[in-house]
């Protein structure tokens, strides 16, 4: 990698690896759907001012309106709702190792869907680190505490990784590359906090805030470097590296994750807990690692 490409690298890393701990501190007074919705505001807006800045398209075809009007309410409304209210009950740090495994339906249903093929080494990774987030799960459930809260919490974590997996295979599909890719996304981030202030306004009424520096510099953060800079940065390592190279950042983000939830949320890493994030993030060793190649000449 060049000196640029391992910036970039690192970069999405360090920001998508501390986005599980901000998210934590946005609950409290605020209902989680506001804070959702002023993330991807300002995500959005962020998003066609970075299209702006680098000279590249604003608007998007109004026939891809729809599709991008449902890809957002997947990724940016369902999703990230899901996540925000699960880590009201469970540490940052699982939803963070869990959704590290989003490969795993987004392999079956671009199957399904895109008729893409499984590899047996994708599969046995799968499986892998399938067990060890079972294993963090089961470390879960086994404290002390209200079980139903733990159950809630860990079933949010799997509606949003299926949630976010729909959205990441509209990605892949024919349909995606018919309008610019970061325009479209921008827009889907406005879309999905729309939807977010009506069912923030349903739920909770008119429109909450907490002038806590804490709070406001947290939404900026993940609007700005975790929603606009960070898939900027991807989608150009993408174009780089490949897929499956740029997708070893799932490797590396979970570890930072816990290793963060450790610190400051205290996560207690019993045996079953460390086997589980051990067995998961060899699983993802094992799906991502490419076939070595034959020298040239053999």
């Amino acid at each position: 990698m060049n000196p640029r490409t391992i910036l970039q690298f690192a970069a999405v890393t360090l920001i998508w690896g501390t986005t599980w701990i901000v998210i934590k501190f946005q609950l409290g007074t605020v209902n989680p759907s506001w804070s959702v919705s002023y993330r991807f505001l300002t995500g959005g807006l962020a998003l066609l001012a970075w299209c702006a800045l680098k000279g590249q398209p604003l608007t998007v075809p109004r026939r891809s309106l729809p599709f991008l009007f449902i890809f957002g309410l997947f990724q940016f409304v369902m999703n990230f709702n899901f996540v925000y209210r699960s880590e009201l009950y469970i540490p940052s740090g699982i939803p963070a190792v869990a959704f590290a495994l989003l490969m795993v339906p987004n392999a079956i249903l671009a199957w399904a869907f895109l008729g893409r093929r499984i590899s047996g080494r994708f599969a046995l990774g799968a499986v892998l680190g399938i067990l060890g987030v079972g294993l963090l799960f089961a470390q879960q459930l086994s404290l002390p505490g209200d079980r139903a809260d733990t159950v809630l919490g860990l079933s949010l974590v799997v509606a949003g990784i299926l949630s976010a997996s729909i959205a990441n295979v509209m990605q892949a599909s024919p349909r995606a590359l018919t309008f610019p890719a970061l325009a479209g996304l921008g827009w889907a981030m406005l879309m999905g906090a729309g939807v977010n202030a009506l069912l923030a306004l349903a739920i909770s009424g008119a429109p909450q805030f907490d002038p806590a520096p804490g709070y406001w510099l947290g939404f900026l953060y993940l609007g700005i470097f975790a929603s606009a800079i960070a898939f900027a940065l991807y989608f150009d390592l993408i174009r780089q590296m490949g897929p499956a190279e740029a997708a070893w950042t799932s490797v590396l983000i979970p570890i930072l994750a816990m290793a963060i939830s450790t610190v400051l949320e205290g996560f207690r890493w019993t045996p079953l807990a460390a086997s589980g994030a051990a067995l998961a993030l060899t699983g993802m060793v094992v799906a991502l690692r490419q076939p070595s190649r034959p020298a040239a000449g053999a």
